[in-house]
């Protein structure tokens, strides 16, 4: 894809993987996280990672293999949504407790759901409706 095509398809992007990493948040975040950081927790990690790994991360690996770049691409978003979510609410009390890991695999579930969606619909030639 041109830096066009992904320039593009980055609001429509954003916006499914909103839609599909935020109700997974509300759910899987600790108790100890009220719904409106959990709604805000479902837009702003996205908002962080989506723009690397929608327009740098495809021109930085565009000569290489998809696998190499999905590997990349599928572990640094949810790495670095991890580390920005502690990084805004950790409490010293949480810090290698239960809620801290759930909140973390709540994260990594969202991220690779949103993954997920975007395989299916990439197979399906569903982003092939922006052209």
């Amino acid at each position: 894809m041109s830096p066009f095509e992904l320039w593009r398809f980055l609001p429509l992007g954003y916006l499914l993987t909103i839609l599909v990493e935020t109700p997974i948040l509300i759910v899987g975040l600790s108790r100890r996280h009220p719904l409106t950081r959990k709604l805000f927790a479902g837009v702003w990690l996205t908002a962080c990672t989506y723009p690397i790994v929608t327009l740098v991360l495809p021109i930085l690996f565009a000569g290489h293999s998809r696998a190499l770049h999905l590997v990349v691409a599928e572990t640094f978003a949810p790495a670095a949504e991890c580390l920005l979510f502690w990084l805004a609410f950790r409490e010293r009390e949480y810090v290698g407790k239960l809620c801290m890991w759930r909140d973390f695999i709540a994260i990594i579930v969202a991220n690779l759901a949103s993954f997920g969606v975007g395989e299916v619909m990439n197979a399906w030639g569903w982003f092939g409706l922006l052209r």
